[in-house]
């Protein structure tokens, strides 16, 4: 299993609503991303700063990376580009942190 984490931003004022859209997360996305070999996903709030922690666990990177070529990430790419910062696609800003320490 490959862990994965990275940093992303909403704007101000915008916490209440990502929140609101994950509770509410399409089961078509929660069905892409487990095909992918993804789980055990987690996005965390710092509320002073707006950023986003992401963890998530993969079974292998390329099948990930060709999740973002699926329409249905596109569209949730494009329903959350009003709400936080996103490249020119509309894909989250993510900046991907390295591991340096892990315990089992």
């Amino acid at each position: 299993m490959i862990r994965e984490a990275g940093i992303m931003k909403i704007y101000e004022g915008k916490a209440e609503e990502y929140e609101k859209r994950h509770n509410a997360i399409w089961p078509e996305l929660v069905e892409s991303i487990k095909k992918c070999g993804a789980g055990n996903y987690s996005i965390f709030l710092n509320k002073e700063t707006n950023e986003l922690f992401s963890y998530l666990e993969i079974e292998n990177e390329e099948m990930w990376k060709q999740r973002a070529g699926e329409a249905i990430t596109k569209k949730w790419w494009d329903y959350m580009a009003d709400i936080m910062e996103t490249n020119p696609d509309n894909s989250p800003v993510f900046i991907p942190l390295d591991e340096v320490f892990h315990l089992d």
